[in-house]
């Protein structure tokens, strides 16, 4: 008992002196108790323009300490949600969204809602975008706009294909900005159209089907590049490749070479690396309690012939 009485002693002592106090220091064995967790649902990660983001994103996040968990639903909506799901049961403090389709996504963004967690919309727009905190997107109808306008600047008219992607609000955009500026110039005419996902696999066979019945078709427009690409190998199938003007949006570095060497018109082109950091950049704001604007649109600016050059052509804006 005298032992028991003295180690108590002992202890209300140290307390009394300070000895013993409450830390917040972090003794786990990666020091990783107190760091937050953020995560990022990206469309597809099948394209690397959403690797260039994720990337930029990442640094942010881990730069400040922080973890980023990344998903790939693979052009599933019903798998983007699930995943939403589960980020948000693992604790997440934020989630970056980029929409498989953009009205289909609502369920998802309302269980971060219920949960209290906020929502960066990255590349296309969400359809309710009072469910997210800000969007963070280039402006996709001027970049439409801008094909468009180096279309008439070089050809006095034309019968034209239209690759799409209609479940995103970004190619939505991109389309209709096309059309609305050739829309006076009856010159040129729409032939035929076609769903592709934005995907080079998906849009080579659509492409080849579409040349098939329509081998008038001598303009491509195209949603982003990956497709524009996919539309470039069904053409140089058919030894038709030199003879179809076409035009893209993103400015891959891979279709950067295509157009240095003519084998591609032009392109619109993205930085998904200014996408990137700013979305990251406006979580810590959010985080802080900081007031962010609800849209952010980044200009694009038209990759061609006329403009690119050798020194261009590996690196991605």
């Amino acid at each position: 008992m005298r032992k028991i009485f003295l180690a108590m002693t002992i202890a209300v002592a140290l307390l009394a002196t300070g000895f013993y106090h409450f830390t917040t220091t972090d003794y786990s064995l990666r020091q990783n108790e107190h760091r937050r967790k953020l995560g990022a649902v990206y469309m597809t990660l099948n394209n690397p323009f959403y690797e260039v983001i994720d990337e930029e994103i990442r640094t942010t996040v881990e730069n400040h300490g922080d973890v980023l968990i990344s998903r790939d639903p693979a052009l599933s909506v019903d798998r983007q949600v699930e995943e939403i799901r589960e980020l948000i049961d693992d604790g997440v403090e934020l989630i970056f969204i980029n929409p498989v389709d953009w009205t289909k996504i609502e369920p998802a963004l309302k269980l971060a809602r219920a949960a209290k967690i906020p929502v960066i919309a990255i590349d296309t727009n969400v359809e309710d975008d009072s469910l997210v905190a800000c969007t963070i997107v280039s402006d996709n109808y001027s970049a439409g706009v801008q094909c468009a306008e180096h279309l008439l600047k070089n050809s006095s008219g034309g019968k034209i294909a239209l690759l799409k992607h209609s479940q995103a609000r970004s190619s939505i955009d991109r389309i209709q900005g096309f059309l609305d500026k050739i829309s006076d110039n009856k010159n040129f005419e729409v032939v035929a159209q076609a769903e592709c996902l934005g995907q080079l696999e998906v849009a080579m066979p659509v492409m080849e089907k579409i040349l098939q019945a329509h081998p008038e078709i001598n303009i491509i427009m195209a949603l982003n590049d990956p497709a524009a690409m996919g539309a470039i190998a069904a053409l140089q199938n058919i030894n038709r490749s030199g003879d179809v003007k076409v035009y893209g949006v993103d400015g891959v570095p891979e279709t950067k070479e295509m157009i240095f060497s003519r084998r591609m018109t032009a392109t619109a082109g993205q930085s998904p690396r200014q996408i990137g950091k700013l979305a990251a950049i406006y979580a810590y704001k959010i985080f802080d309690n900081e007031p962010v604007e609800k849209i952010i649109k980044l200009p694009t600016h038209l990759l061609s012939a006329e403009n690119i050059s050798a020194a261009d052509l590996d690196s991605w804006d």
